[in-house]
Formats: structure tokens, sequence, C-alpha cells
């Protein structure tokens, strides 16, 4: 069974469809990009399927069961690693990821454990005390991708997550994001880089 369905989805901002019957299925532990020019589309999907946005009309499933419902009785089952940065600049590494740990219910010995593999997972080690709004564009990225891994998230939706950095920073994000399905994480990645 597939991970993630998704069947005849639509999505309509009044005469203008920006989403039109798009179908397709996504096996559990697998990394399944969608490649497309800016304005495609994508940004719209990963929001419909992190719940910003509601279909006009088609069926989302995860593992079977229907997405909302899936987000409603687990919250943390689906996570979005947005374009822009989803952090408070004003505060440090360490406290960003406390702040968004407790946001999703942690706390505890969970709260410090999800925080520690968080911090390992992106490599953040040296810069935990620094504030966000001091590191460089590759380390905000990695900021944004621990906070989307607090929660152990069986769906993570990536809109974007290398767009502004360096190279050495991409492959480094690339390669992090290639390794997440061998964890068990299923995850879409949106992306207009055709390489």
């Amino acid at each position: 069974m597939a991970a993630l369905s998704v069947n005849a989805l639509h999505k309509t901002y009044g005469n203008s469809e920006v989403v039109a019957g798009l179908s397709f299925a996504v096996e559990p532990g697998t990394c399944f990009g969608l490649l497309g020019p800016n304005g495609a589309g994508k940004t719209t999907l990963i929001s419909v399927l992190a719940g910003l946005l509601t279909a006009t009309d088609g069926l989302i499933t995860l593992d079977g069961n229907p997405l909302a419902e899936v987000r409603s009785k687990n919250p943390r089952a689906i996570a979005l690693v947005p374009q822009d940065y989803a952090f408070y600049p004003m505060l440090t590494v360490a406290e960003n990821l406390s702040f968004f740990g407790g946001v999703l219910g942690l706390s505890g010995a969970e709260l410090k454990s999800q925080i520690d593999a968080a911090i390992a997972f992106a490599r953040l080690e040296q810069v935990i005390g620094k504030r966000a709004e001091q590191l460089s564009g590759g380390l905000r990225r990695r900021l944004n991708l621990a906070i989307g891994l607090l929660g152990k998230p069986r769906l993570l939706l990536l809109d974007e997550p290398t767009v502004g950095v360096d190279p050495q920073s991409r492959h480094f994000l690339l390669e992090s994001i290639a390794a997440l399905p061998a964890a068990g994480t299923t995850v879409i990645y949106t992306s207009h880089y055709m390489e």
C-alpha cells in the first residue's frame, strides 16, 4: 500500500485552477520529487498536503486513511519545512528547537532526546548558542530542517529546501534528506532545479 496517495486533486482560486486533477502515489520510506518551474503549483500542493489549504476536490490518504483524519489524530505525523525560514530570528538555535518542540507537545526527556537528535542530524552542534539571525543561509536551512524533524514525522514535506544556499550547503542538505527514508520517513521534495 502507498504511504501517500493523491487522487484527482484539484485546487482553484476563483476561476483559476492551480492544481488540475493531479494523481500520484508514494511508496513508504521513499523520497518523492516534484519538479517544476516557479508557478507550477508545487507550493500549493504542499500547502494542501500540510493542511494549510483545502483542496477544491480530490482524495488524499496517508497509509490508507484520509489525510485530515491522520492530522487530527496525530498532528506530528506530517511536518512541513517551508520555502521561507520558519523560526524566530532573535532566538538561539537551542531556543528555537525547544520552542517548536514544545509546540509539538514534547517535554522532559522526550524533548531533550528529539532536540539532540535534530541537532546531530543537521550538524548544528557548533551554533546551538547563536541567534538564528546570525547564521549563514546554509545553517538557517539546516535549522529549518531540524525543526521539521522534531516530531519524528511519518511524512516530511520539503518545499524548495535548498533555495538560496551555496553548493557545499546544498550538497549537505541533499545528502541528509536522502538518508531520511532509511529511518522510515517518507519525503516529498519540491524543486525547480533540473539537475
